[in-house]
C-alpha cells in the first residue's frame, strides 16, 4: 500500500507541477476542490523549477530561484528545493523562515558575470565594510533562516573572470547580517571568491557537518564568525588557503557563547583563529574534539604550505579575551603549533571611532594538546608594553619540536611589533624551542613534554616579563643540551617544581 501511496503522490505531484497548480500551494490546491492527500502535495517544497529554473548549468537561474524564496516568504515560510541539476544564480536575498535545500545531484553555482552581484549595504558601520559588499546568498535581519541537503554551492571562484580582482569585486557565498536562528549543515561548500561564509551580528548560528573547500583566490578564509552570539560549530571538514575557522570582532559587537568541535581542519595560514580584528572581543568559548592539519593542497597564495599555525588567539585592535577553554586538539605540522597575542595595533574600525586602548585578554585554559610543529620558530605567548595577558594555563601537553635552532637563535631580541600585524611568523625565530614568554601574569604550566627530533642550542623557554608562575612537570627530550629555562631579570614570583 505504501508503494502504491508514492507512485500516486509522484503521479500527482508531476499533474500539479505541469498544470501550474503546484506552484500555488495549498491555497489554489483546496480552491480547486482536490482533498487533503492533493493538498498535502501541492504543499511541499517550493521546487525551483516549478518558478522556471533550468537547472542546466548554463541559464542564469537567480531570477527564478528569487522567486520561489519569495513566494515561500509570502506563505509565512517554507523549503526551496533544488533538485538534482546545477543552477547558475547570482545573489539571492534569504528571507525569514525560508530554507533552501539541494538535493543529491544539486550544485547551485555561482554566476561568473561580476554584474550579476549587486552591492549591498548593511546599515551599520563595521571594519571590513571597507572592502567587502557582495555575496551569492544574503540575509540581512531574517530569522529561521537555513540552508541544508546533500548538494553542492560552488562559487566558481578560481575562474579567470574573479582571480586577483580587488576585494570589493569579489563575493562571499554565504553573508548574513543582523540575523537570528541561523543553520546551515550537511551541504559542501567550494570555490568561494572571496570568504567563505562570513556571519556578521547574528544570534543562535549552528553549522553543522559541512565538507568546505576553499583553494579557488585570495582571501579563501573557511568559516568567519563576527560579533555573534551563541554559535555551535561542530563537524567542519575543510581545507581552505587562508584561514580557517576565524573569529572576528571589526565593530563593538563581542562575539560570545561559542562551541566548537569535532572538526577536521587544514590550512596554508591558520587551522583556528581568533582575529585579527578584535574591537569587541571575544567571551565563553569552548573548543574540544579536534584536529588541525596542514592542508593537502600544494599551491599557495597565501600562508605556507605547511600552515602558519595551529592556535592563534589575538587581541589587537582593544577588545576583550576572556573565558576560553579549549581542550582535546591534534595540530599536525603547521609551522607554530601554538600562537597567543596581546598587541596594540589599535586600529579603529571606522574612520570617526576613537582609537581603541590596549585590549585585555584572561582567563585561557588550554589542554589535552599533541602538536607538531614543521619549523624551528617555535610557539609563543606574546603581552605588549602596558598590557599583560592574565591567567593563563597549559596542562597535559606534547609538544614535538624540529630543533636546529643556533645559539645565534637563542641571542636573538624579539622585537615588540606592538603595531604590526599579529603573526606568529612574523617575529624571526624565537629565542626558545618550545615556548617563549612575554608579558604574563598569573601562569600555570603543568604536564607539559617537549620532544625534540634534533639538538637545538636554545633553551626549552624563555620567560621575559612574568609575574606569579608555576611551571611543574616539564619533561624534556633526549636531544635536550642546553639550560631548560632561561629567565630575564625583570621576571617575579616564578615557582619550578620539575619531575
Amino acid at each position: 500500500m505504501n508503494m502504491i501511496n508514492k507512485i500516486f503522490n509522484e503521479n500527482r505531484r508531476d499533474f500539479l507541477r505541469k498544470t501550474g497548480l503546484l506552484s500555488l500551494g495549498v491555497a489554489g490546491a483546496g480552491s480547486m476542490g482536490f482533498t487533503k492527500q492533493e493538498q498535502a502535495v501541492a504543499d511541499g517544497p517550493y521546487n525551483v523549477l516549478d518558478f522556471g529554473a533550468k537547472g542546466d548549468g548554463e541559464t542564469l537561474d537567480t531570477k527564478a530561484i528569487q522567486e520561489a524564496i519569495e513566494r515561500a516568504a509570502k506563505d509565512g515560510g517554507g523549503t526551496v528545493y533544488f533538485p538534482a541539476g546545477k543552477y547558475i544564480s547570482g545573489t539571492l536575498f534569504l528571507r525569514s523562515n525560508v530554507h533552501l535545500h539541494l538535493e543529491a545531484g544539486g550544485i547551485l553555482a555561482g554566476s561568473k558575470d561580476l554584474s550579476d552581484y549587486p552591492e549591498i549595504k548593511t546599515g551599520f558601520r563595521f571594519y571590513a565594510e571597507n572592502y567587502v559588499n557582495r555575496a551569492l546568498i544574503y540575509a540581512n535581519e531574517a530569522t529561521n533562516i537555513g540552508i541544508g541537503g546533500n548538494g553542492i554551492i560552488d562559487g566558481q571562484g578560481n575562474s579567470d573572470e574573479y582571480y586577483s580582482k580587488n576585494y570589493k569585486i569579489r563575493p562571499f557565498i554565504l553573508w548574513f547580517v543582523e540575523c537570528k536562528k541561523v543553520t546551515v549543515k550537511e551541504v559542501e561548500l567550494r570555490s568561494s571568491p572571496m570568504w567563505m561564509q562570513y556571519y556578521l551580528g547574528c544570534d543562535d548560528v549552528r553549522l553543522e557537518n559541512l565538507k568546505i573547500h576553499n583553494h579557488g583566490n585570495h582571501n579563501n578564509d573557511m568559516i568567519d564568525i563576527d560579533g555573534c552570539h551563541n554559535v555551535i560549530i561542530k563537524g567542519i571538514i575543510g581545507d581552505s588557503d587562508d584561514d580557517g575557522i576565524t573569529f572576528k570582532s571589526t565593530y563593538g559587537r563581542i562575539s560570545e557563547n561559542i562551541v566548537v568541535s569535532d572538526c577536521i581542519l587544514g590550512s596554508h595560514c591558520n587551522g583556528l583563529k581568533f582575529g585579527t580584528e578584535t574591537t569587541g572581543g571575544f567571551r565563553n568559548v569552548t573548543i574540544t574534539n579536534c584536529v588541525i592539519r596542514s592542508s593537502k593542497v600544494d599551491k599557495v597564495l597565501a600562508g605556507r604550505r605547511e600552515g602558519i599555525s595551529g592556535i592563534s588567539l589575538e587581541i589587537v585592535d582593544g577588545g576583550i579575551m576572556e573565558n576560553v577553554n579549549i581542550s582535546n586538539i591534534v595540530i599536525d605540522g603547521p609551522q607554530v603549533p601554538l600562537f597567543i597575542r596581546l598587541g596594540n595595533r589599535a586600529r579603529k574600525h571606522f574612520p570617526e571611532a576613537s582609537e581603541p586602548p590596549v585590549g585585555i585578554m584572561r582567563n585561557i585554559n588550554i589542554s589535552n594538546v599533541i602538536a607538531r610543529a614543521s619549523s624551528k620558530i617555535g610557539g609563543s605567548i606574546l603581552g605588549t608594553p602596558g598590557g599583560y595577558i592574565e591567567n593563563l594555563s597549559l596542562f597535559n601537553m606534547r609538544f614535538i619540536c624540529t630543533g636546529g635552532g643556533t645559539e645565534e637563535d637563542a641571542s636573538t631580541i624579539i622585537p615588540e611589533r606592538e603595531k604590526g600585524y599579529p603573526e606568529a611568523i612574523h617575529y624571526g625565530t624565537f629565542s626558545a624551542y618550545g615556548l617563549f614568554i612575554r608579558r604574563v601574569k598569573g601562569l600555570e604550566l603543568s604536564n607539559l613534554t617537549f620532544e625534540l627530533q634534533k639538538e637545538d642550542a636554545r633553551p626549552l623557554m624563555v620567560f621575559d616579563d612574568v609575574h606569579d608562575g608555576k611551571v611543574k612537570d616539564i619533561t624534556v627530550s633526549e636531544k635536550h643540551s642546553t639550560d631548560k629555562y632561561a629567565i630575564r631579570e625583570n621576571c617575579t614570583n616564578l615557582f619550578f617544581q620539575d619531575k
